[in-house]
């Protein structure tokens, strides 16, 4: 998949959540706005209402989305055979499509009332999505191969390039300058602190001094401006590779622990979700069939 292709299928995927999220409240806004009490006599009653055509269809349609989200993911990263469809991350992005349409339906569908047993899995839903999006972030800090493999800490390091060499030979930059350059994209290891999380905002907002210091100094040598911004980016890969490789651990450790919290939350969910499923079954509810 290419660049611009991965931007389009990427680009499609938000505009359906967004579409019909907006089109959601749209359509529904007079119906969810009005008291639960006195909904019986809205119009909209019998279409919006949790048994309801279209609110029985967005309870169906957004558990069976998050149902395939979550199997086509794990099947993907579990047979090997799907490993020739596809990359992994193209995998993952296709998941939390789903995972986050799904619930968005499900609470359309429960038109905004929460109660007895089904709270739990709606919660439980919620706690799902919410965690879904910090893991998204810690998995995004953790380098990987484009099949998506974690890399290991060697395979991380050659990944940064001769910064005092690329200065030299393609900018003619003097001793000094690239000395500063060198300097910069060393990681300050004096800046400790033992709470993980202070340590990797400490070397944020560091990397960002970093920055506007190179910028500086490019400045007052008087480089053209598509030129600086190449040095920039240099400097700004190797910072971030030094970032990777001093957070890998933290990271690692945060996703080992990420994952106690997502799985129980996902399986309490899902056997609610089955048992309201059955429950509604037995007691005769229909959709259109």
């Amino acid at each position: 998949m290419s660049k611009t292709f991965h931007r389009i299928f990427l680009s499609v995927l938000v505009a359906i959540v967004f579409v019909t999220v907006v089109m959601l409240i749209y359509s529904g806004a007079s119906y969810y706005s009005t008291g639960l009490e006195d909904r019986v006599y809205h119009p909209d009653h019998k279409l919006l209402k949790p048994s309801g055509i279209i609110g029985h269809g967005l309870g169906i349609f957004g558990s069976l989305s998050m149902i395939l989200g979550v199997s086509l993911y794990m099947a993907r990263k579990r047979y090997r055979f799907l490993s020739r469809m596809g990359l992994l991350k193209h995998w993952l992005e296709f998941h939390i499509f789903l995972c986050t349409l799904g619930p968005f339906m499900v609470l359309f569908h429960t038109a905004y009332k929460f109660g007895g047993v089904v709270a739990i899995s709606f919660w439980s839903m919620v706690a799902v999505f919410l965690s879904g999006i910090i893991g998204r972030f810690i998995y995004l800090q953790i380098p990987r191969s484009i099949e998506g493999r974690e890399l290991s800490l060697n395979e991380i390091r050659d990944l940064k390039s001769d910064i005092v060499s690329v200065a030299k030979d393609t900018y003619n930059l003097d001793d000094e300058t690239c000395g500063i350059l060198a300097d910069s994209v060393k990681r300050k290891t004096e800046i400790y602190y033992s709470n993980a999380l202070v340590r990797l905002y400490k070397g944020y907002l560091n990397d960002l001094k970093v920055r506007q210091s190179v910028r500086g100094l490019l400045k007052k040598k008087n480089f053209s401006s598509s030129e600086g911004k190449k040095i920039l980016d240099l400097v700004s890969n190797d910072i971030r590779i030094n970032r990777r490789i001093e957070q890998l651990e933290t990271m690692q450790n945060f996703f080992k622990y990420w994952h106690v919290i997502h799985l129980p939350f996902a399986l309490v969910m899902l056997i609610i979700m089955i048992v309201h499923v059955g429950v509604t079954i037995l007691f005769g509810y229909r959709w259109i069939f």
